[in-house]
């Protein structure tokens, strides 16, 4: 396929660049610093800000799917309206080209740890993390009003680390995966596996889905 990339340098979305180049995909990234990504069978980028719909656009346009792994980076002070930013202009520019299918990388702050009650409003969430899970979940529930688009939205789970790719995880929807009474977790590359196994075979459009090992 050839996927539109957002994010591709830090933390989630170099993992996807990664999977989506081993598996063959062309992948075209919108960069505002270019020079970060070394050249690469398969990889095209464009320089260009997330925050800019019709730069979102441009890099889309032609493409079957958009990937959206911003984050404007986690010491940025006006994070949380920098992250909603980026979100409403990638929606806006996916819906410009003419793309059908977005696949969004939120956080898992937006879970459902009891009825009612998600992750990032629990008394133990941390302070540093909270800006950005809020940003997160009003991105979800923009992402959610989008008739148009066949969109996913993936929560990760409440342990995500560098570590190394097995290929295999476990899927769930509204509630963080657990392992007994301990909260499930994924290495990033897990993760990239099964962002990638949801565009090839699409099992959660118009639908949030988690992951964990």
């Amino acid at each position: 396929m050839n996927i539109a990339l957002i994010g591709a340098t830090g933390f989630v979305g170099s993992a996807v660049l990664d999977e989506l180049l081993q598996r063959g995909h062309r992948v075209t990234v919108l960069a505002r610093s270019p020079g970060k990504l070394a050249a690469r069978e398969g990889l095209t980028v464009v320089p260009g800000d997330a925050q800019n719909a019709a730069e979102v656009a441009q890099a889309a346009a032609g493409h079957d799917a958009v990937v959206s792994a911003y984050n404007p980076g986690w010491t940025v002070p006006d994070l949380h309206d920098q992250f909603l930013a980026g979100t409403r202009a990638i929606i806006d520019g996916t819906k410009q080209a003419g793309v059908r299918r977005l696949l969004v990388v939120g956080g898992a702050g937006s879970l459902f740890v009891a009825p009612g009650v998600q992750l990032v409003d629990t008394p133990e969430f941390p302070a540093e993390w909270k800006q950005g899970a809020l940003a997160a979940r009003e991105a979800l529930n923009w992402v959610r009003t989008e008739n148009t688009l066949d969109w996913t939205f993936l929560s990760p789970p409440i342990l995500l680390a560098p570590g190394e790719r097995t290929g295999k995880y476990r899927l769930g929807t509204e509630a963080p995966l657990m392992n007994g009474d301990q909260p499930g977790g994924i290495s990033v590359t897990d993760l990239a596996v099964a962002i990638v196994d949801e565009l090839e075979t699409p099992r959660h459009v118009q639908q949030r889905f988690t992951v964990a090992h």
